[in-house]
């Protein structure tokens, strides 16, 4: 079983957090795991993906992600977002059952000025949620509920001339609209650059929940990618980046 279809229950953690669990029985993979009970990054699936980073470059062991000069625009344009298969994980379409409300969930803001393609509904996964095994738990009080490893939102655009620098708009407005409406950011911002794509991610609370958070542009599309705790924790952001690296390489169709 490859969707998430089952609804189990509902749990609310806060007056402001909804969160219902799904559940997919025994098709959950028990992956490679890394010190913090997540699956190493492995590759995407092949056959239409895109070239949008590496998956590899750093993550578990505490290496940093691999850094490079972006690539001139290749001409690549993309059609369709994808519910990807990446190794250790299993990925829907929708927000996996979490959903702060309030303006909490994670978007992207200041593209205004890229004109988005006109996709049909139901070729463009706008979202997409991706879980680990064993899964994350999130727990506030007596309250505790199962969380994705991380919630993705993708936007594909004709033509982004300039990816750092929609990046950096991106960014700043999207993370400037998430601070008004009660996230909190810590810690530095780190921009990490390969070949194809431009990564940018911070650490920030949300409703009292540790998330590390990756926004990434290329030259067809941008988008975010809202890492959920492991026990607790941040996910590192040297963890973070080859997992947006391979979220991006799978999930872009041409």
């Amino acid at each position: 079983m490859s969707r998430f279809r089952a609804v189990v229950a509902s749990v609310v953690l806060t007056s402001s957090v909804a969160v219902t669990l799904t559940g997919c029985g025994s098709s959950e993979p028990s992956g490679a795991e890394g010190s913090t009970g997540r699956p190493a990054p492995g590759k995407a699936s092949e056959g239409g993906a895109s070239t949008g980073g590496s998956a590899t470059g750093g993550g578990e062991g505490g290496a940093a992600p691999a850094t490079e000069r972006l690539a001139a625009d290749p001409g690549t344009r993309y059609t369709a977002i994808a519910v990807p298969q990446l190794e250790g994980l299993v990925c829907d379409e929708g927000d996996g059952g979490i959903h702060y409300g309030s303006g909490l969930d994670m978007r992207v803001s200041g593209d205004d000025d890229l004109k988005e393609i006109e996709g049909d509904s139901n070729d463009v996964a706008d979202e997409v949620s991706c879980f680990g095994s064993p899964r994350n738990i999130l727990r506030k009080g007596t309250m505790s509920a199962s969380a994705p490893m991380f919630t993705a939102r993708s936007h594909l655009y004709e033509k982004v001339a300039d990816p750092a620098a929609a990046l950096n708009r991106i960014f700043a407005a999207s993370t400037d609209n998430a601070t008004s409406d009660g996230r909190d950011f810590t810690g530095e911002t780190r921009t990490v650059t390969d070949s194809a794509l431009v990564v940018k991610c911070r650490q920030n609370v949300t409703d009292t929940f540790p998330m590390t958070t990756c926004f990434w542009a290329n030259y067809g599309a941008a988008g975010v990618v809202d890492f959920f705790p492991a026990d607790d924790r941040y996910i590192p952001i040297d963890s973070a980046v080859p997992w947006t690296r391979a979220f991006v390489a799978g999930a872009l169709r041409t």
